[in-house]
């Protein structure tokens, strides 16, 4: 599934329980923010190594990639609000930070 069918499909989901009213530019970003911050809980008190051995715990990885799925929504949903073409805004940002830093070496 694209982002564009992700975004045609939670604009129907929305519109399907009348929550277009709710799903202002503001209401979600704070939305966005709240389930970043329910990621980051998921790894707060983590050491990096276990931090990077987190998908290995089938709980603690059913967790994350919820959480990480809840930040998706909200973003895409907020985009499309919006009118942000996600991969373009995506790429337009990378485009900047190659010129603000510059390579140190080939990769």
């Amino acid at each position: 599934m694209s982002l564009a069918e992700l975004s045609t499909r939670l604009r129907a989901f929305a519109a399907a329980r009348d929550w277009e009213q709710f799903h202002t530019p503001k209401n979600l970003a704070m939305a966005l923010s709240g389930e970043a911050g329910e990621l980051l809980s998921l790894f707060q008190w983590l050491t990096p190594e276990q931090a990077a051995q987190a998908m290995s715990d089938p709980e603690l990885a059913a967790n994350v990639e919820d959480e990480i799925a809840d930040v998706l929504i909200y973003l895409v949903r907020l985009a499309d609000v919006l009118d942000v073409d996600l991969v373009k805004a995506a790429n337009a940002k990378i485009d900047r930070n190659e010129t603000r830093f510059p390579r140190i070496k080939d990769a």
